[in-house]
């Protein structure tokens, strides 16, 4: 288990229009993005190598290691708590892809 800071995760918004919101996140180690529900589906693709902890609305933990480069898509509605669980600094940017409008 890896230690926690009190430090926050840095969200740094990159666009947001009507079809997509992007946001880099830069993590010290230790820190975290903060509980939150995903209110699109998304995307990320890590920046750097990455060591994950990943605390679900149930208190769930797991750990999962990524590769700078390695990208995975997830649906709307995942709730969770994002830890850096490693040494070094680790970024990612995330995609959440808006619902399109209807004529």
């Amino acid at each position: 288990m890896c230690q926690t800071t009190d430090a926050s995760a840095v969200p740094t918004q990159q666009a947001d229009d009507e079809r997509v919101r992007i946001t880099r996140w830069d993590f010290a180690p230790g820190a975290s993005t903060g509980f939150h529900v995903h209110e699109y589906p998304y995307t990320v693709t890590y920046l750097t190598d990455a060591t994950m902890r990943l605390l679900d609305k149930d208190g769930k933990e797991s750990i999962v290691e990524m590769q700078a480069g390695g990208s995975y898509s997830r649906p709307k509605g995942v709730a969770h708590d994002v830890f850096n669980a490693g040494t070094r600094p680790m970024a990612f940017v995330e995609v959440e892809i808006k619902p399109t409008a209807t004529k």
